[in-house]
């Protein structure tokens, strides 16, 4: 399976050592999957993973978002860049995006 994201347009700046953290939880709420993997300074990013092969059948969630760093606050304002008066405002809702797991 494969996470991906294209870069932001809003220059995030996560840095040179970015990571996004990808986790995976079941059709019975239980998480499957808990990792970190590469990012871009900009936010792009792709993750390969496998589905673990005991994971049962139904509906599971997958949500990647940036790894350790405070990005978001319940206003919509990026929290890591507040002498930065010329910021978008942003969701701070996880993304979710949802998986069939058929047998």
């Amino acid at each position: 399976m494969v996470v991906s994201a294209p870069a932001a347009t809003c220059n995030p700046r996560y840095g040179e050592n970015a990571r996004i953290q990808v986790t995976v939880t079941g059709a019975e709420g239980n998480v499957v999957l808990d990792t970190k993997g590469p990012m871009d300074d900009d936010g792009a990013f792709e993750f390969t993973f496998a589905i673990p092969q005991d994971m049962p059948p139904g509906t599971s969630e997958v949500t990647a978002i940036p790894a350790d760093v405070d990005w978001c606050d319940d206003t919509g304002t990026s929290n890591r860049l507040k002498t930065t008066d010329d910021l978008d405002r942003t969701s701070c809702v996880i993304p979710i995006k949802l998986l069939q797991i058929t047998r």
